[in-house]
Parts: C-alpha cells; structure tokens; sequence
C-alpha cells in the first residue's frame, strides 16, 4: 500500500530573509507552508549585508526612482512594525574637492531623497560647511573637506533576528521550517509542479508534494533549478561583496559615514555597529563556488586603506581586523556593464517553461522584503486559484 505524501499548497525554497518573509505571507494568509533550507536560517546573503534598512540613495544616479520610493516606504513600515530590531541611524557624506560627485549633485541627491519619504518618520536632511563638519567629526580627513550632507535611514544590528522573527511568526501560523534539508530533486506531472525530494542531515531523503515552489535560494536559484525536470538559461549573475569588522579607532566617526573611494569612485559605508565598526562593501562580479566564499586579501586592503584615507588617525592595519566577512548578492544576470550598474530590483520570475507553479526570487534587498513577500503570494494565489485575504 503507497502511503499519500504530505502534501502543501507551496514550498518555499530558500531561509533567508525573502523566504523567510514569503512563508510567513503565505502561512498567514491561509495556506499550507514548508520552508526548507540546505543550511541554518539566514546563511547566506542576508547574513552578509551592510545590516542597513535603507532607500538605496546611490540608486538615484541610475534613476531607479520607484526602487527608491519602495525602499523608503518598506523602511517606514519596518521602523514602525519593528522598533525593538530596526533604529534610526544618521549618516554623514563628506564632500571633498575632485571628488566625482560635487555639492550640487549631493544636494539634489538629498532633496530627492526627502521628497520621496515625505512621510516618513525620520528627519529631513541638513547640509554642514567644512566648518561646521570639523567641529562635529574632528577625526575625519580635513585636506580638500568642502562640506558634508548629513541624513537619516535604518539599521538592523542584527538582520538574523529579522530573519528568525519572520519563521516564527510564519511557524505560528503553521508553516513547517525544515534547516539543514537540501532539495535533490523536484518533480513535475503534465507540465505542472507535483512534488521536491529533500535530503536531511542524516543522508535519508524524503518526498512530499506541493501545489507551486517558490525558488528564493538567492545565489543559489540556479543550482536549484538544475534540479528540475528541464534545463532553463542562467538567472543569477551575483557580485561578490565584502566587509571587515575592526574595534574603535583613533578619530572614529561618531555617525555613519557614507563616503566615495578614492580607488574606483564607489560608495563606501563606515557604520558603528554592535560596539564596533562595520566597513564595506565590495562590488565584485563573482562565478567561483558558492558554499566556500571568503573575503580576499586584496579587498581586504581596499577596505583598510579607504578607512585611512577618509580618517586618517586610524591607521588601521590588517592586524586590527576583527573578522571579515563576505558573500554573493542575488542579481539578474548580465554579462557585460559595471556592476553597480545592475539593478538591485527584486525580481518574481515565473518558471513557465520548466513547470507551471514554479517561481524564482532574482534580486531584492534586506529593506523590501516584506513587500516582495506580498507581492509573491498574491501571485500564487493566482496559479492557485485561491481568493486570499490581503
């Protein structure tokens, strides 16, 4: 006699913060969940961001305006529905001489960012002349100081408690949460998905059916892909990026610092975070392995030597380096362009010609999670056919 599989109405691929953040939509708006995860919870991408809560001020320079607006809006929700995890943490952009972006360009930066969170619950920002910068961050570099914006968005010291609270909301509702479970195998019948093979940590495989899946793996959406009955083109292209943690330092910012490095032009973040500072990111197209990513030496200097140049009684060196961490943003793949070109819009992509009822999450940021939650399971309500409640 065959025993019938346990059977749900959508698996969700992927423990992160979107996966985390789509099973729990989905289990609270009526449906039958599971989410499973090769590794523990929050693992990989969402563990290795700038922990900022933030509307992507340099998205503005690639007029990315409705991601801004998104981000802002999702910003607001998560200070409100979430004060004990995400506080308001003002940055400051110093302006210096030659730098490729001016004061003009800073200011309307700023003035567009305002105007795009009109409701928002933070201040507006406030610009400051060299003068006045001095007074307030006497650490920082003073050669060719023209000025400096200052600003506010969010910080979640740890996004892993974001990620931790979403599954247990989602468990509460009723979504079963199985880590340390890679999917093998998923299965289709007359062009519809049917079912996923499992392995557990103990080597057993196990098989249950589902109704749709939904692929937020972040770096890892092709693999799992791979798994599938037919073959599909490459979705992900990640970038590579990376941070040090060091301890206080000799002229440390009191505020965040938001700064242009001197090497490439690209933003840098200088953050006080959990007693100490985190500083990043890198922007690295990236095709190696994706279970063993480690930050190389040579970002590593990068990181160091931006740290000094912007606040030069730092002096840091390798041996200040508290640890380093590193992993793979989830971006749609292109092949040729810079990589901070590449949009960092999420993106809901229906696997049609693999099965019918399959879905992969390409993109998306810590900030939007919970509205490319929503906007995922109002999708499968359609391939569904269910009437949900909003």
């Amino acid at each position: 006699m065959t025993t019938a599989l346990p059977r749900y109405d959508v698996a969700v691929i992927g423990a992160g913060v979107n996966g985390a953040g789509i099973a729990r939509d989905a289990a609270l708006r009526g449906l039958r969940v599971i989410i499973l995860d090769k590794n523990d919870m929050c693992s990989g991408t969402s563990a290795i961001s700038s922990r900022l809560i933030h509307g992507g001020l340099r998205y503005l320079e690639y007029a990315e305006i409705p991601l801004v607006y998104e981000s802002l809006h999702e910003r607001r929700y998560l200070r409100r529905n979430a004060p004990h995890l995400v506080k308001p943490l003002r940055i400051s952009i110093p302006i210096f001489a030659g730098a490729r972006r001016g004061p003009l360009l800073i200011r309307l930066g700023m003035i567009a960012y305002d105007l795009l969170s009109f409701n928002k619950l933070l201040p507006h920002h406030d610009m400051l002349n060299s003068d006045e910068m001095r007074k307030v961050e006497p650490g920082l570099r003073q050669d060719g100081l023209r000025g400096a914006a200052r600003y506010f968005d969010a910080q979640v010291t740890f996004a892993e408690r974001l990620v931790l609270e979403n599954l247990l909301a989602a468990r509460s509702a009723g979504a079963e949460i199985k880590t340390y479970c890679e999917v093998h195998q998923i299965k289709s019948c007359q062009g519809r998905i049917d079912s996923l093979v499992y392995r557990d940590k103990s080597g057993k495989d196990h098989e249950i059916g589902a109704d749709t899946i939904v692929n937020a793996s972040g770096p890892w959406v092709d693999e799992v892909l791979k798994t599938a009955p037919r073959r599909t083109r490459r979705f992900v292209g990640g970038t590579k990026g990376s941070h040090i943690v060091v301890s206080p330092f000799a002229g440390a910012p009191n505020d965040a610092f938001y700064v242009e490095a001197a090497a490439d032009g690209r933003p840098l973040f200088i953050i006080p975070w959990n007693g100490q500072y985190l500083i990043g990111t890198t922007d690295i197209r990236y095709d190696d392995t994706l279970d063993t990513i480690r930050a190389s030496r040579a970002e590593v200097d990068y990181l160091v030597a931006e740290t000094n140049r912007v606040f030069p009684q730092a002096k840091l060196s390798i041996a200040d380096i508290n640890f380093a961490y590193a992993g793979v943003r989830p971006l749609p793949f292109q092949e040729k362009g810079p990589e901070s070109a590449i949009t960092r819009r999420h993106i809901i992509k229906f696997n049609r010609d693999i099965a019918k009822g399959l879905i992969s999450i390409i993109g998306g940021k810590l900030t939007t999670y919970r509205s490319l939650a929503e906007q995922t399971v109002d999708r499968l309500a359609k391939i569904l056919l269910r009437k949900l409640p909003e």
